[in-house]
C-alpha cells in the first residue's frame, strides 16, 4: 500500500475515533482547537525525526516564512510556560472575565503582539470567545459551558486521575513538565491528579520523578472508560511505531513486536459461534493469569533497572448487518 494511501487512511479512521468520542453519551465536545493542536503535534513529532524546517514546511506545502510564523503562533506563550499562547489566552479570559483587549496585551506583553492579536481572533473565529465593542473599547468573554454544548462537561477529578495514572505507567519516571505536555490538563487540576493518586499508592514520587509499576482499569469502570480507550490506541500505536523504526513494513516469523488481525464470518447455529465470541474473555483471563505471576515474582525477586516493558493488546468487535462497515 503507498504510503500516501496508508496516511490518509489512518487520518480518515482517526477522525472517525475522534467524531464518536465527541459525540458519545450525548456530549458535543467543543473541537475548535483541534486542526492548531494537529498541526503543532504533527510538526513536534517531523521535527523530532529529525527533519529541517524547511523540510517539514515543505511537507505542509508551506512557505518556510509561513510556516515559522504559524508553528510561533501556536507554540508555547512566552507568558505561561507549558502552554501554547492559545491555550494561555483563552484561560485568561475564561479567568478573568470580560477583559478589554488592551488588558489581554498588557497580560501578554511578553509574547509578540502580532500573535497574540492572531490568537484573539481565531478564538473569536471558533466560537469559544466572543467580541464586543469596537476599536479601542472592544471587550472579550469566554463562551460558558452551555454555549458550547448543552451536554457538554469537563471530565471529573476521578476520570482525571485515571488518565494521568495511565500516563506515569506508560510514560514513566516521568517529571510534572512532561506530563502537564502530553496530559494538557491545567497545572492545578494535574497536580490534584497526581496527589491524589500519591496518596493511595498507585504512583510514586522519585527526584521529583512519578512513576508506578502497576496500571489496572476496573472492568465495567465508567470512570475508567475513557483512559482505557487511552491506553488502548496507545499500545497500538507504539507497537505499529516500533515495528516501523526496527524492521520496516515486514513480518518476520516469531517476532515479538507487532499485531495480528483476524476476521471470522458466523452466525446463530454455526457450530463457532460461541467459540469466536468467546475469544475476548479467554484471552483476557489468560493474560491476566500470566500478568498475576509475572508480578508476584517481580514483586518477591525485585524489578531491575533494564527491565523490558512488553504491553500486549487484544481487541474484538461484533458488527452485525445494519451496522455496515462496523466504523
Amino acid at each position: 500500500m503507498h504510503v500516501h494511501a496508508l496516511i490518509d487512511a489512518v487520518v480518515r479512521q482517526t477522525t472517525v475515533l475522534i467524531a464518536q468520542l465527541a459525540t458519545a453519551a450525548g456530549v458535543r465536545a467543543p473541537l475548535s482547537h483541534l486542526a492548531d493542536q494537529v498541526f503543532l503535534n504533527l510538526v513536534n513529532e517531523l521535527e523530532a525525526q529529525g527533519l529541517g524546517r524547511k523540510v517539514v514546511a515543505d511537507m505542509f506545502g508551506m512557505a518556510l516564512r509561513s510556516y515559522q510564523l504559524k508553528v510561533q503562533r501556536l507554540s508555547e506563550s512566552a507568558t505561561d510556560r507549558n502552554r501554547t499562547l492559545w491555550e494561555a489566552v483563552l484561560a485568561f479570559i475564561a479567568d478573568e472575565g470580560p477583559v478589554s483587549r488592551l488588558r489581554v496585551m498588557e497580560r501578554f506583553a511578553h509574547d509578540d503582539e502580532a500573535l497574540v492579536r492572531a490568537v484573539l481572533h481565531d478564538l473569536v473565529e471558533s466560537g469559544v470567545v466572543y467580541r464586543t465593542g469596537r476599536a479601542h473599547a472592544v471587550v472579550f468573554r469566554a463562551a460558558a459551558p452551555d454555549e458550547l454544548g448543552a451536554a457538554f462537561r469537563a471530565d471529573d477529578a476521578a476520570s482525571e486521575a485515571m488518565f494521568v495514572w495511565v500516563l506515569v505507567y506508560r510514560r514513566g519516571p516521568a517529571t510534572f513538565e512532561q506530563l502537564a505536555a502530553e496530559s494538557r490538563l491545567p497545572e492545578a487540576r494535574l497536580r490534584a491528579a497526581l496527589t491524589t493518586l500519591e496518596a493511595d499508592g498507585r504512583i510514586e514520587r522519585h527526584d521529583e520523578r512519578w512513576r508506578c509499576s502497576k496500571f489496572v482499569l476496573p472492568t465495567g469502570s465508567t470512570v475508567a472508560w475513557g483512559a482505557a480507550v487511552f491506553d488502548h490506541y496507545q499500545a497500538v500505536v507504539n507497537a505499529i511505531g516500533i515495528k516501523l523504526r526496527r524492521g520496516g513494513p515486514r513480518s518476520v516469523p516469531g517476532e515479538a513486536v507487532g499485531g495480528s488481525t483476524w476476521s471470522f464470518d458466523v452466525w446463530p447455529g454455526h457450530p463457532k459461534t460461541d467459540e469466536v465470541l468467546g475469544l475476548l474473555k479467554a484471552l483476557r483471563e489468560r493474560v491476566s493469569a500470566l500478568r498475576n505471576e509475572v508480578t508476584a515474582y517481580n514483586e518477591a525477586h525485585g524489578r531491575p533497572e533494564d527491565a523490558m516493558k512488553v504491553v500486549f493488546y487484544c481487541g474484538q468487535a461484533v458488527v452485525t448487518p445494519d451496522e455496515g462497515d462496523g466504523r
